[in-house]
């Protein structure tokens, strides 16, 4: 029975909603709004999106120091009442004293407590922070191609795992922990300036010098939580970069290298927790010397109010547990305020990564592209990576429906740069790009890149099922068309000899991280399969073969001739033999047009592409030095 009244209570937080991109329309086209980028404001906004139990954690918060208050405060009471009655007597003289007492312990403290943990544990901390992390996560995927190449994806990914946690701890310690302290802080003032001005006028200075801490020591402390989460996420991006890259390390540092390099991480975390842990002993001392000043004098006062009998048993007892109480609390409340300023300056890190504006964004209500013949247009385009010396610089290529045509040149060349631009991976500098007459910046991106299907040299799959691979371009296909592409890709074979450690087999073996558990040839397979699969207008192949030997190349290049069947095709490969055949070759040198025409023609003119044909000899295109 408690076990399904608390699942209701885990209900009342979707903890996947998002109210800045309620649809998933909203969210295709790229118009979800960033989430804030000022510290303050990101903190407040995932607050407004559950204010109904925050509300109600700042009530059981203070609740919970005010009975914490007058638990103390009734320790003298019943000190007095026992001095004043005997063991006969004592129930009938206090009989309300005790049952009042019984009552706020028994029932309702326990109630409050109960509410509390029940808005923390069931409602706020499996929900809440779930949702902070999944919205930081959806706009972290509308970032530009750019984005995730100038980054570690393991400290991206770290940020986007700390920040959930960092900002709901923060909402629930300021509301319910610092809260209740504040309430039992200013009711111990009440209740102590009530028996003696004095003792209110000891308690009023501490609270000050408990103020001054705070405002003056935790500033250190704040910079310093910033600085570790940001050491945090660069050690975790290099011990993630070196595992993902486990084969390369392995075959070339033979020298340990990259331990070095991941050595270098840990200790920028290192000295960044050190000189936090340095700002949290200052504040920790100061807050000892602090506190033990504010026990001393209220003793004192108390125990020479008591010897002129201007107070009780009673009250000696009330005034020492209130401060007791309070000196406990008050370092309990400095580690929870250290914590705050620590998850503070983790937000602070991870906002400036999560809420950035995406710099590559669909236009409000950018239509779906609407794909007809699938025929292409560079306008004088300009694209140099913001580096100031032109990588494509005024380029100009007409591309017909159903035209296949193969682009040449040496590495470096900007063939694969012109491929991106068509996918909108980045955002030309100048020009236009049309896709059957309609400019792609003007379009939704899902839409441009859903007509074009794209096999690459570098083909990294899912660690998932070779059939969840294979259908990722389309999800809605059947196992017999999933089958039939593997076929066509001469993978089905293969396939059906894969087995992974959990013991799937077939289409149901899981390929591992990047797909490490297939060879190279056996990726670059699925990766066509997928493309097959997808029959969409516009095929994109950029060294789409070169994975494979010349036998598995073979056995798939008529395939590929039918995948090509009535598309337009822009192909990209340095083994030159494999689209001499195509309708037209066009040959690229520094970012421009040189020559252009059949493989006949070209061979015939005697020029770059014939210089390049020479010396291929039926290889592979070496970088070849400038002429």
């Amino acid at each position: 029975m408690m076990e399904r009244l608390l699942e209701r209570f885990e209900r009342v937080i979707d903890p996947y909603d998002d109210e800045g991109g309620e649809s998933e329309r909203a969210r295709r086209v790229g118009t979800l709004r960033p989430l804030p980028a000022n510290t303050n404001a990101f903190i407040w906004h995932f607050a407004r999106e559950a204010k109904g139990p925050f509300i109600a954690l700042l009530i059981t918060g203070g609740l919970t120091g005010g009975v914490d208050a007058l638990l103390y405060a009734a320790v003298g009471w019943v000190v007095d009442a026992l001095g004043s009655s005997s063991p006969a007597t004592l129930l009938a003289d206090h009989w309300a004293l005790l049952a009042g007492l019984a009552f706020l312990t028994l029932v309702l403290r326990t109630v409050i407590l109960f509410a509390a943990a029940v808005l923390e544990q069931q409602i706020v901390t499996p929900s809440l922070y779930n949702r902070i992390r999944w919205q930081a996560y959806r706009r972290l995927m509308d970032q530009s191609y750019t984005f995730f190449q100038n980054d570690f994806a393991g400290r991206i990914s770290q940020k986007v795992q700390q920040v959930g946690e960092a900002t709901g701890d923060f909402i629930v310690t300021t509301l319910q922990t610092f809260w209740s302290f504040i309430t039992f802080a200013i009711l111990a003032v009440a209740i102590l300036g009530a028996m003696d001005v004095w003792m209110g006028a000891v308690l009023a200075v501490w609270s000050l010098g408990y103020g001054w801490i705070v405002f003056h020591l935790l500033p250190r402390l704040r910079k310093a939580g910033r600085e570790t989460a940001d050491a945090r996420s660069v050690m975790s991006g290099r011990i993630v970069d070196s595992f993902t890259n486990i084969l390369a390390v392995k075959l070339f540092d033979t020298s340990r290298r990259q331990d070095a390099f991941v050595l270098d991480g840990f200790r920028r975390f290192v000295e960044a927790v050190r000189a936090m842990t340095r700002a949290v002993t200052a504040v920790r001392t100061a807050v000892a010397i602090l506190n033990g000043a504010m026990m001393t004098a209220i003793g004192a006062i108390v125990v020479h109010s008591w010897t002129v009998g201007g107070a009780s048993i009673g009250d000696v007892a009330t005034a020492l547990g209130l401060v007791l109480r309070l000196n406990q609390m008050s370092g309990w409340m400095m580690f929870n305020i250290n914590g705050l300023v620590r998850n503070y300056g983790t937000i602070q890190d991870a906002v400036a990564t999560v809420s950035l504006q995406p710099r590559l964004t669909d236009q409000p209500d950018a239509p779906d592209l609407r794909p007809s013949g699938g025929a292409v247009e560079f306008r004088d385009v300009t694209f140099h990576y913001g580096k100031g010396g032109g990588v494509i610089q005024g380029f100009n290529l007409s591309i017909r429906p159903g035209e296949k045509v193969g682009l040449v040149g040496r590495s470096g060349a900007g063939k694969t740069t012109l491929v991106n631009l068509l996918l909108r991976l980045y955002d030309v500098e100048g020009g236009r790009i049309l896709v059957d007459g309609q400019t792609i910046s003007d379009v939704a991106q899902a839409s441009l890149r859903g007509a074009i299907g794209v096999v690459t040299q570098d083909t990294s799959l899912f660690h998932r099922s070779i059939r969840d691979n294979i259908a990722y371009g389309r999800p809605d296909a059947n196992e017999t068309e999933i089958e039939a592409a593997a076929r066509r890709a001469d993978a089905l074979d293969f396939i059906q000899t894969v087995r992974d450690p959990n013991g799937r087999s077939g289409m149901d073996a899981y390929v591992g991280e990047r797909g490490v558990k297939l060879s190279g040839g056996q990726r670059q397979r699925i990766a066509i399969a997928r493309v097959f699969l997808k029959d969409a207008p516009i095929l994109v192949l950029d060294e789409a073969t070169s994975a494979l030997d010349s036998e598995v190349e073979a056995a798939i290049q008529d395939n590929l001739a039918a995948m090509m069947e009535g598309k337009t095709v822009i192909a990209i490969a340095h083994r030159l033999s494999t689209i001499a055949s195509l309708d037209r070759l066009v040959v690229i040198d520094a970012g421009r047009i040189v020559e252009e025409g059949t493989h006949s023609e070209l061979i015939r003119r005697g020029g770059l592409y014939a210089s390049l044909w020479r010396r291929q000899s039926g290889g592979f295109l070496g970088e070849e030095a400038a002429e």
